[in-house]
């Protein structure tokens, strides 16, 4: 028997599970009660590029300078494209996957709206 669980409320991910009481998201890490409605979890986070653009979820961004990448020796170069970003609490307030770099948080001082 095979139920159909909701998409993630965060990421829309369809690839959520059940664990216990709760549903977890194995993209993004989000967990919510099966009960819980999607206006519970959708916050409202405000974020500005370094244009005072305000940024939402589903975004490209560009960065605007380069930067460091913690734990490597490598750079993120200025220029670098960035496409569906997708906004969270924190100093590092923009989730992302960048190719070439993977997973990764910026913060949205350095990066312009495209």
């Amino acid at each position: 028997m095979t139920t159909h669980l909701p998409a993630c409320p965060q990421c829309q991910s369809p690839y959520t599970y059940e664990d216990g009481d709760l549903l977890v998201c194995p993209e993004c890490a989000h967990e919510w009660s099966a009960t819980q409605t999607t206006e519970d979890t959708e916050t409202s986070i405000i974020a500005k590029d370094a244009n005072g653009n305000l940024l939402t979820d589903g975004d490209a961004v560009t960065v605007i300078k380069d930067l460091k990448v913690k734990g490597s020796s490598s750079t993120l170069k200025q220029g670098t494209k960035v496409k569906s970003i997708r906004l969270v609490e924190g100093d590092h307030n923009i989730d992302c996957k960048i190719d070439g770099f993977g997973a990764m948080k910026l913060k949205s001082e350095f990066v312009k709206k495209l």
